[in-house]
């Protein structure tokens, strides 16, 4: 029976890990619509969605199978129920990218933002798709020290959200209220995925450990 157990929890390992790659993608392929204008690419994204929702509902149910049937204890509970959760922000994540698609969609055929402000998007993005990538490599291996490093690309992320801020409170914007307000969305969307991303590595480390990580440590996601 344990067996079965952890062979089936590694199971929703992999497929939670599978959504943190989906979701990078999804990041990237969005960040390039977003930059290029690029409509098809765009429709792409919101397109793929669907199987970032599909594998979301599948592993969801999947963990409460467990928990109902299998009334896992000490460590197997913390793994079950911080799956239960690590679903959600994973599911975010994916939402997030969506959002960015839907507004290069909504704004094509011009560009959705200013060109002075691409090159912050740009980093945003790579630092976005970086943070999925670490997110599912640290599923995967389950490497605490792994999941604490992810702050650092998390606290670029913050930077360059505040910095994205800077140009907007600028008296010398000139691109009006709607670009700005396009502006403003989109760098949330960033830093929340982020956040998201941060978050699935404190749950890991939980998982491992059966300690929270310091609040200071690992900002926790909104």
């Amino acid at each position: 029976m344990r067996t079965a157990y952890h062979e089936q929890l590694d199971a929703l390992t992999n497929r939670l890990a599978e959504m943190c790659g989906l979701a990078g993608v999804a990041m990237e392929r969005a960040t390039q619509a977003l930059l290029q204008a690029d409509l098809p690419l765009a429709e792409q994204v919101i397109t793929d969605h669907d199987q970032i929702a599909t594998l979301s509902a599948r592993a969801e149910e999947d963990a409460f199978v467990l928990l109902a049937l299998q009334a896992p204890v000490a460590g197997d509970l913390r793994a079950v129920v911080s799956s239960i959760q690590i679903v959600a922000d994973v599911d975010r994540m994916g939402a997030l990218a969506l959002h960015v698609a839907k507004i290069a969609r909504r704004r094509h055929p011009q560009p959705a933002l200013p060109e002075e402000v691409n090159g912050y998007f740009a980093e945003m993005g790579r630092v976005a798709v970086d943070l999925g990538h670490s997110a599912q490599e640290v599923l995967l291996t389950k490497d605490p020290e792994k999941a604490a490093r992810i702050r650092e690309d998390d606290d670029a992320m913050d930077d360059l959200h505040r910095h994205l801020f800077t140009v907007l409170m600028d008296r010398d914007w000139k691109h009006g209220v709607a670009a700005a307000v396009d502006v403003t969305l989109l760098g949330r969307f960033y830093e929340r995925f982020a956040d998201h991303a941060v978050e699935v590595a404190r749950r890991v480390i939980f998982q491992v450990t059966g300690h929270n990580p310091d609040e200071e440590q690992l900002p926790a996601a909104r």
